[in-house]
């Protein structure tokens, strides 16, 4: 069988910047074992796969080339694109999303799609050894997005400046044997309220270049800190992104644009 399928970069200023996405539209699910060895095959940091479900509603999942995760924000932003302006499945500028994080928003305004997604604000928590060993340079502060039924912790390392951020060098191998899904590490910014990097290399992403689920925790922190509802952030990846935030109490608005790259299809066994 054949499966169309669609790259775009997200939270992108232009093309061959920000994070790229895969999109496959499915009319059904496939077994799980052939969503994963597909975004194996794609072997970008996430391959986002989804099923209609009503009047610009959609069934939404999301697989690293080595696990399914419960939440990506990028890739989120990528399908929504994809919908919209390649497909043009919809006129409406508001979709949603079924999703394993629950229900998921994205509204397209002044050339932008907005993520909303439930916020995580960080909390203390106990470092594993490895995290420091791992990332050789000491954060000024160590926390964790919260641990939730549908949601995975991830450390919140906290540093004095950007230089720091853009300077790190993590042992990954250290890092792949963390006791939590991934490493926020973020610090304010020169040009920007703040900036981040994201390391998951257990879960097959050494770094991704922006990171959507990350911001659900670095929206309210930064926002609390700065004392500001909107925000203008950048992952300062070597891709790098532009991220614009908005805290909303108990949901956060993560907006950036996408750029289609590639569209072509690909061939499965019959399921």
């Amino acid at each position: 069988m054949e499966i169309p399928i669609y790259q775009a970069d997200a939270f992108a200023s232009g093309l061959f910047r920000g994070n790229p996405a895969a999109v496959c539209p499915l009319d059904r699910w496939l077994p799980d074992a052939t969503l994963q060895a597909i975004a194996l095959e794609n072997n970008l940091s996430e391959t986002a796969y989804y099923v209609p479900a009503g009047p610009d509603r959609y069934q939404l999942r999301w697989f690293t080339p080595t696990v399914e995760v419960d939440l990506c924000g990028h890739a989120t932003l990528a399908t929504a694109s994809v919908i919209s302006e390649v497909r043009r499945e919809t006129a409406s500028t508001r979709l949603t999303f079924e999703s394993k994080s629950g229900e998921l928003l994205v509204d397209r305004e002044d050339g932008l799609y907005h993520l909303n997604f439930p916020s995580r604000p960080p909390e203390s928590c106990s470092a594993n050894p490895h995290l420091l060993a791992g990332l050789n340079l000491a954060p000024a502060a160590i926390l964790a997005s919260p641990a939730t039924i549908l949601a995975s912790q991830d450390y919140f390392c906290v540093y004095e400046s950007e230089d720091q951020v853009r300077s790190l060098q993590p042992d990954m191998a250290r890092l792949a044997a963390i006791d939590r899904f991934a490493v926020i590490v973020t610090a304010p910014g020169k040009d920007c309220d703040f900036v981040s990097r994201f390391f998951a290399p257990s879960k097959g992403v050494p770094e991704d270049p922006v990171t959507g689920r990350a911001h659900t925790t670095l929206i309210p922190y930064w926002s609390k800190r700065l004392g500001k509802q909107k925000l203008f952030a950048r992952q300062v990846s070597r891709r790098g992104g532009e991220i614009w935030c908005q805290d909303l109490g108990p949901r956060v608005r993560i907006g950036g644009r996408a750029v289609q790259y590639l569209e072509g299809r690909i061939t499965v066994p019959l399921q």
